[in-house]
């Protein structure tokens, strides 16, 4: 996976490149993103651009030697750096595939059986499967992948034990020793095991930590580590994404990039679900609430909790989405904003039952519903209770937060 790969993101792959050729790489980074900005697979194509046989040199140092035809080997001023991999030296070659000796990985696991203690190689080739598939999945993505189910995935002690082991042997081939530790949100205070190694590593040990919550990390692990921080995508980059790679048509693609905000693989759910009617669902249920009462609330609940945890999220996400555009139309005339007829009439609506305050205030319950949803917390209840609060702030005029 090389830079060229990565949706977006110019400016950090400028930064990145640049530290290799400034050589003021530091040994331990953290790449901090939110969910769907492509962290995971810049740390992937950052650890390829380090190992790349062009990058680093050997390609060049065995050129310089004499020609196996007699000719004097050529001396003339060395080439520019390179802003990305080559792609096609060994080294590029086993770091797409993911089989780079050099390059390893940590990400959280389950046991297979009840007793096991899992490390992250027992998993390796349902990674390279899954990276290569969804490389901007989330951790939720990745532990239904291997099949966890419900189980709580983790970094465990022996997998910080097998770090130690791995990094303190001598690399194979490239020089360097890198390890991509991806979710460290997923390490408990057995990352303390780490804290020696990564603040005294080995020589040419690279660690690189990909998160997305910063307050979820160790503070021992996360003062050892220089932060780089990964932006949301723009919507032109995930449009254009969307166009590339996804084989969506122009007009599929912007509203959904525009909804997405900033988010990939929240972009391709919405491509993947593009059949559902989430307008029709948000109807139902805001009738529900202010007219029709108790018994249409209990079936609407009925009906949402079984669409499943995904679908749960892409529903919240498209009510967030008219919320907003509901608070521009206020804000900026509704001459300034694009919208398609049927949201700009729904956007309308919502502006006549909720003033900004309490869009604000409903915006923030929607995220909260969603982050529960994404932690496995019971459907029926959550909508049921999400179903009271907005009865609450919409019809009583109720902004604080509800307990």
């Amino acid at each position: 996976m090389s830079f060229k790969d990565i949706i977006g993101q110019q400016e950090a792959k400028e930064h990145l490149a640049g530290m290799v050729q400034q050589n003021r790489l530091s040994h331990a980074l953290l790449f901090l993103g939110k969910e769907g900005n492509g962290a995971l697979p810049l740390a992937i194509a950052f650890a390829q651009y380090v190992v790349c046989e062009r990058v680093n040199g050997k390609k060049e140092t065995a050129a310089a030697g004499p020609s196996l035809f007699g000719e004097e080997p050529v001396t003339s001023n060395q080439p520019p750096p390179l802003a990305d991999a080559c792609g096609i030296c060994a080294s590029c070659q086993k770091a797409q595939q993911l089989v780079h000796p050099d390059i390893h990985f940590s990400y959280p696991v389950i046991p297979r059986k009840a007793g096991d203690k899992p490390v992250s190689t027992d998993y390796i080739t349902e990674w390279r499967e899954f990276i290569t598939e969804t490389p901007y999945g989330n951790a939720y993505d990745w532990l239904q992948f291997i099949g966890a189910e419900n189980k709580q995935g983790n970094i465990t002690a022996y997998e910080c034990n097998e770090i130690i082991r791995k990094l303190n042997l001598k690399s194979f081939e490239s020089g360097f020793k890198i390890l991509i530790l991806w979710m460290p949100e997923y390490l408990g205070n057995e990352g303390n095991k780490l804290l020696k190694l990564i603040e005294e590593p080995p020589a040419d040990t690279l660690f690189i930590l990909v998160a997305e919550n910063e307050s979820q990390i160790l503070a021992t692990i996360l003062s050892r580590t220089q932060l780089v921080k990964i932006p949301a995508l723009t919507t032109e980059a995930i449009t254009e994404a969307l166009i590339t790679k996804a084989q969506c048509t122009p007009e599929q693609a912007r509203p959904v990039a525009f909804i997405a905000a900033g988010n990939y693989r929240e972009a391709l759910q919405l491509i993947r679900h593009a059949e559902e009617d989430w307008q029709s669902h948000l109807r139902d249920w805001l009738n529900a609430i202010l007219k029709n009462g108790p018994i249409a609330q209990v079936k609407w609940i009925d009906e949402i909790s079984k669409l499943g945890r995904e679908k749960q999220k892409q529903f919240l996400l498209y009510f967030n989405h008219l919320l907003e555009q509901a608070i521009r139309l206020q804000a900026m005339g509704t001459d300034k904003v694009y919208l398609p007829d049927n949201e700009r009439d729904f956007a309308l609506r919502l502006n006549k039952i909720a003033g900004f305050e309490q869009q604000e205030a409903i915006i923030e319950e929607l995220d909260r519903a969603a982050y529960y949803i994404e932690r496995n917390a019971n459907a029926k209840m959550l909508f049921h209770a999400l179903t009271i609060k907005l009865y609450h702030i919409i019809a009583h005029k109720q902004v604080a937060r509800l307990m």
